[in-house]
């Protein structure tokens, strides 16, 4: 069962209860009301008779001659109401013209009820009609001796609420069916935008084309903030598509230039017979070009495992020894570079010793490679209250502004720089430093140097 069925079907039950339970409420009511209207009006008719005869009667007099007058009871009456005046023992003394020789009906729940001085109400089959009745006893001198009825019919009730029930089952009908119509109708406006997501991501994935987007609707409800949702999933797949893309490519050209020398150089040494230099020659570069692809398989793993969640081993360090170790080894890279110990404040923080150390040795190394003999790099350390600053200064020939955003993509390498890279080191600095809570930013200006900073919050002792 699909989605507007079920929704159309929720809608109409649920205003299918509402509609039942407000009629059901209303015919009672109604029913109710009517009943109580029907028996204020018995009972006010019967007390005026009862009242009328008590007016006119003298108690002396009907003790003396046992003898009541009676009013004349068309008075009373009306094409509707009928009266009649009767005795303790049931028999009819008086009744209106219109019951046209007929009685009304006494049975002796009613004249027990008469006899304890009580009025009694009740309905009751005269003939094919159900009538309501109203006794009333007539009291003198402290005794019963007789009461007054009034009865009237209930087909006028009766037809009210039939005519009530009518309009009620057929309202409710109708209501019911424009509810249908209206709710399909109301259904297909709001999945409509569904059925665009979901031929869109259709469309998308026949045609493995993720540069494509879904239409986002211009309201800010649920459906708009699941197609940017999605959208969003879709750039990030993309992004993670296009890296793949990039890595394999990347991969492949790092790794083939290290393979053709490793071939050429095994090539010559057939070639070469038993010559010593030539073996040295092509041995060494042979271990060159495995080291590159080492240091590249190495990185590539890292990563791995830095996109797999790699945890880090945590710990308070005190950032003096860090920085002195880092130091002591960007010695051995430093070639004909000037190495600096700047502004040094001592700090704590709170991170793995060994990827720190392996951060700042990308950033020193980097800072060497692109530095010209005779240039200097600058290893700085400043604190604040809540932050540490470690930065990398060189006074190479810069990065362009236009390559500068880019250059912590992973294999991400400046056009025309004299040295080349793997393009890694950057990307797995800029792991490691997230991966601490820190932020790790560059500032270049060309001609003038680079400087590279990474801020990792302090640690406190609680």
């Amino acid at each position: 069962m699909s989605i507007r069925i079920r929704l159309t079907l929720w809608y109409v039950s649920l205003l299918a209860v509402v509609l039942i339970a407000f009629s059901i409420t209303l015919y009672i009511t109604l029913q109710i009301s009517l009943t109580n209207e029907l028996n204020r009006s018995l009972e006010d008719r019967a007390r005026q008779v009862a009242l009328g005869i008590q007016a006119s009667n003298d108690p002396l007099d009907i003790l003396r001659t046992g003898v009541i007058q009676l009013p004349e009871l068309g008075v009373f009456s009306s094409p509707s109401i009928f009266i009649q005046i009767a005795d303790m023992d049931g028999n009819v003394l008086r009744r209106s013209p219109n019951l046209m020789g007929n009685n009304l009906p006494i049975d002796a729940e009613t004249l027990n009820f008469i006899q304890a001085e009580q009025s009694y109400q009740k309905t009751m089959d005269v003939g094919s009609v159900q009538m309501r009745l109203y006794s009333v006893p007539l009291v003198f001198g402290n005794k019963v001796i007789g009461m007054v009825q009034v009865g009237k019919p209930l087909a006028e009730v009766e037809s009210t609420l039939r005519s009530v029930l009518l309009f009620l089952v057929s309202g409710t009908l109708v209501s019911l069916i424009l509810a249908s119509l209206v709710g399909v109708f109301m259904v297909y406006l709001s999945l409509r935008p569904i059925d665009r997501i979901t031929m869109t991501a259709d469309r998308i994935v026949r045609a493995e084309d993720l540069n494509q987007r879904l239409p986002v609707p211009p309201t800010d409800d649920e459906l708009a903030r699941l197609s940017r949702t999605i959208n969003r999933m879709l750039e990030r797949l993309d992004n993670f598509f296009q890296a793949q893309v990039r890595l394999s490519a990347d991969v492949s050209h790092e790794l083939r230039t290290p393979l053709t020398i490793i071939r050429g150089n095994v090539e010559m040494l057939r070639k070469m017979g038993d010559s010593p230099t030539d073996r040295a020659e092509g041995l060494n570069a042979i271990e060159s070009a495995l080291s590159r692809m080492s240091r590249l398989v190495s990185d590539l793993l890292l990563l791995s495992q830095a996109d797999a969640g790699m945890a880090l081993k945590m710990r308070p360090l005190d950032l003096d020894g860090v920085i002195l170790d880092v130091f002591q080894q960007a010695h051995a890279l430093r070639g004909g570079v000037q190495l600096k110990l700047g502004h040094a404040d001592p700090a704590q923080v709170y991170g793995d010793e060994d990827r720190l150390k392996q951060l700042l040795i990308n950033l020193m190394e980097n800072a060497i490679k692109h530095t010209p003999v005779g240039g200097s790099v600058t290893l700085s350390v400043y604190r604040t209250k809540n932050s540490v600053r470690i930065s990398v200064a060189d006074t190479g020939a810069g990065i362009p502004p236009e390559y500068l955003p880019h250059i912590f993509d992973r294999f991400y390498r400046v056009k025309g720089q004299r040295v080349k890279g793997s393009g890694l080191g950057l990307a797995i600095a800029k792991w490691i430093a997230e991966a601490h809570n820190g932020e790790l930013t560059a500032e270049s200006e060309p001609g003038i140097g680079s400087t590279f900073t990474l801020e990792l919050p302090v640690y406190h002792e609680d």
